[in-house]
């Protein structure tokens, strides 16, 4: 959530910069509430110092004998004036929440500016695109023939979208999320995490989910419970309402857990495959850190992410976001691109954003300034470090081999058990 008061102090660079985004918005109504709201609370304020006044003469009148009868006529319209006040401001104040809550963060200053997804920088390519002397499958086959996921049953349990992994293909999964893990905890210094699966709505109102992205969650009905998009939904709040000590921060979490979502606005994108699907597991990152350490938190953030796909020895590229394609609550956003021979292009299989304090406004995760003394909003970023699913589509594709084998790369074996599935 943007600071309202940024935005009253500075209201021409916010709207420059959220129309970066998109020429569309504006926080105009914003202010519009925002000066209807204070106009009530001064004159709710001063009603109310002058009837303390009036209070006051009362009660010397009272004492000469005077007759006061009209005197406490007119403080009881008064305060019958200050409670309809102090009810415009509760419903003002309401409506300001609401808005703010609809409005995404503004976009760094260094992040790409761009009218769509064609307008994003590629930063940094890491190996060639892989190349075959024959005509190579894309993953759904592959995993079909092999006997590694069932398509067909994952549909007859759920809906589209949904699969079965078996045999091999369920193992290599495994090991793909142990390796993730190790990897973060281990090398990268990572807690680990392994948190609820069911959250309530003031939760992904924290992360930014809810209220502008409720048609893209599985609500369960009759209860204030969804199901995690991502793992960045309750690893960020854990620390909701709470305040900090500096000397803590930076604070790295990863969490593995299977992630749903209803994808309602891809319908006829990636239909085949493990690509866009309506349930998948990731390995997340998130971090928590002062103002001060945010870009470079970022960027570690960023590299970690990346250190798996080169440990993989999957080609991929790094890509700066444009301000058009960013998320809600980023600011700014680096795209992992994995090589998919099945597209003959690089598609995402992480995305790095820094949401700077947006996040930790909603949630209210604050911290200790030990130099001020005062309590500050902490910046929050996340990542996939990475998704297991587009991970496991990628080393079908890039590892195959002319008669239909996969070899398993080196770093997963021990993982594994084995080198190859044929």
């Amino acid at each position: 959530m943007l600071d309202i008061k940024i935005i009253r102090a500075e209201a021409d660079k916010v709207n420059e910069l959220l129309k970066r985004r998109n020429p569309e918005l504006s926080i105009d109504e914003v202010l519009n509430i925002d000066e209807k709201r204070r106009e009530a609370q001064t004159k709710a304020d001063e009603l109310r110092s002058h009837r303390k006044n009036l209070s006051k003469e009362i009660g010397i009148a009272i004492k000469e004998g005077k007759d006061t009868s009209e005197i406490q006529a007119h403080v009881k319209s008064m305060g019958d004036e200050i409670s309809a006040l102090e009810e415009k401001e509760r419903e003002l104040n309401e409506a300001q929440q609401k808005l703010l809550l609809s409005i995404p963060n503004t976009p760094d200053e260094t992040t790409p500016v761009g009218e769509s997804e064609d307008d994003n920088v590629v930063v940094e390519k890491v190996g060639e695109p892989t190349k075959f002397n024959f005509e190579p499958k894309a993953h759904w086959d592959l995993a079909t023939e092999l006997d590694l996921v069932d398509f067909d049953r994952g549909v007859k349990l759920s809906k589209t979208r949904f699969y079965i992994y078996k045999n091999k293909g369920a193992r290599l999964e495994r090991a793909l999320i142990r390796f993730f893990l190790d990897v973060h905890t281990q090398k990268h210094g990572y807690t680990e995490y392994l948190p609820p699966l069911l959250v309530n709505s003031r939760t992904m109102t924290g992360t930014g989910q809810l209220p502008k992205f409720a048609e893209d969650m599985f609500k369960c009905e009759g209860e204030d419970l969804y199901l995690i998009p991502t793992a960045e939904v309750p690893v960020t709040n854990i620390y909701a309402n709470e305040i900090l000590k500096e000397e803590d921060l930076p604070i790295c979490s990863t969490a593995y857990t299977p992630c749903f979502r209803r994808e309602a606005g891809s319908a006829g994108k990636d239909t085949r495959g493990l690509i866009r699907v309506h349930q998948f597991n990731k390995v997340e990152l998130v971090k928590l850190c002062t103002p001060e350490q945010s870009v470079e938190e970022h960027e570690k953030l960023t590299r970690d992410a990346q250190e798996i796909l080169e440990l993989l020895e999957l080609p991929y590229r790094k890509v700066a976001l444009c301000t058009a394609d960013i998320g809600f609550s980023a600011k700014k956003c680096y795209d992992l691109e994995v090589w998919m021979p099945s597209y003959n292009n690089y598609r995402e299989i992480s995305s790095c954003s820094n949401m700077g304090d947006f996040q930790a406004r909603r949630a209210n995760i604050r911290y200790k300034n030990t130099k001020t003394g005062k309590n500050e909003f902490v910046h929050t970023m996340n990542g996939s470090g990475i998704a297991v699913g587009r991970t496991f589509a990628a080393i079908l594709e890039n590892f195959q081999d002319e008669n239909g084998s996969v070899h398993i790369p080196k770093v997963l074996q021990e993982y594994t058990g084995f080198d190859i599935i044929e």
